[in-house]
């Protein structure tokens, strides 16, 4: 396999969802860190994003993202990260949130 690429295999290891941000905050100890709560479906889980600079907590409550569900729990400034949201960087540099065209449930899998 060439440097850098991934097996298919390895990839299907990935657990994508869609999410919706429940409530969103500063973290305490980090300004460009924040801390959302989402919605996988029955299942509330806590995301320590990077996100500060670009996105005011309140304007994302409601909003759907997809997520990484199975990644490893993290502890990043103290707090506790049980997945990782996904994000595309513009050529400014600004961080743009990875959101379904169309209202889905929840958990709904990304395939």
């Amino acid at each position: 396999m060439s440097e850098g690429l991934v097996s298919i295999d390895e990839f299907a290891k990935l657990e994508l969802r869609v999410a919706r941000v429940t409530a969103c905050r500063p973290h305490p100890n980090a300004d460009k860190l924040l801390l959302l709560e989402v919605d996988l479906g029955g299942e509330t889980r806590q995301i320590v994003a990077g996100i500060a600079g670009h996105y005011e907590p309140e304007s994302l409550v409601g909003r759907m993202i997809v997520v990484v569900a199975n990644l490893a729990p993290a502890k990043l400034r103290g707090e506790v990260s049980e997945g990782m949201l996904l994000a595309a960087t513009g050529p400014d540099g600004v961080p743009h949130l990875l959101t379904p065209d169309r209202e889905l449930p929840p958990g709904a899998k990304v395939r």
